[in-house]
């Protein structure tokens, strides 16, 4: 019956996001880009509703008061393509730094194109980084906020944390607040898996982290932060959902803190 409901859910999920962009197209492209964002937003909105109703699966935002005013960072953990748009209702304005192959995806790239989103080379150095930056603050200066995933690439929960360095760069260039998040979406949505598992997490908005800070300083910081909320909220989801079959990832991870708390103790 789970794999049944997983791929029930797959498949409308896909084609609700195929017949919303060619239904709602005139009506994108025809209205204003702050206007026209209403759509993604009203999708990611339909899919939390979707995935509760067909696989049952629920979550809660805490810390929403921690989102600053105007421009900062948003540097959530980086599970599952659940965390690529769950947020986007809360936000006013985000904006990505994606990959230059994702523009050239029909609809897809067109709809990005139409919210400025950043395309990027990963492999490039030199004066195409220095390209990116100046269209990053070009955006932010209109108050717009900035998703980077500091790890680069979905990593399993309770994997060891492989953060890239870049942010800090952004973070000592940019001048603005970067805002971490820990949650566990790949727990009920797992990378490179069609299953889709019921149950309850939460995703935590932590407190800002203000502009001012040695790069270095700055980067163990947000690495420390994240990784404690990370841990209290793998114990918390695990707690919650019993029955939730875990990864070797996650496995190994709670039986460290399991062993660490009862050493401690």
């Amino acid at each position: 019956m789970l794999a049944l409901r997983s791929v029930l859910f797959n498949t409308i999920f896909y084609a609700n996001l195929i017949i919303r962009m060619i239904v709602l197209s005139p009506y994108y492209f025809i209205v204003s880009r702050e206007t026209a964002y209403r759509i993604p937003k009203n999708w990611a909105l339909s899919n939390h509703w979707l995935m509760e109703k067909i696989v049952g699966t629920t979550f809660e935002i805490e810390g929403l008061e921690n989102l600053p005013d105007g421009s900062y960072i948003l540097a959530p953990k980086h599970q599952s393509f659940w965390d690529t748009y769950a947020i986007l209702p809360w936000l006013k304005d985000p904006v990505y730094i994606l990959k230059r192959e994702l523009m050239w995806i029909p609809l897809f790239g067109w709809y990005a194109k139409k919210q400025r989103m950043i395309p990027v080379d990963r492999g490039a150095r030199g004066k195409v980084m220095v390209e990116v930056l100046k269209r990053t603050k070009e955006e932010l200066s209109t108050g717009r906020q900035l998703i980077i995933y500091p790890e680069g690439t979905r990593r399993p929960p309770g994997a060891e944390p492989v953060y890239k360095y870049g942010i800090a760069r952004m973070y000592r260039d940019l001048n603005i607040p970067v805002v971490p998040i820990a949650m566990h979406p790949g727990l009920f949505w797992p990378r490179r898996s069609t299953m889709r598992y019921p149950g309850h997490f939460k995703v935590r908005i932590l407190a800002p982290i203000q502009p001012g800070m040695d790069p270095d300083a700055f980067f163990a910081h947000l690495i420390d932060v994240t990784e404690k909320a990370s841990d209290e909220l793998l114990l918390d989801t695990v707690a919650r959902n019993p029955d939730l079959p875990l990864p070797q990832t996650a496995i190994d991870r709670l039986a460290v803190l399991r062993q660490t708390k009862a050493a401690s103790a």
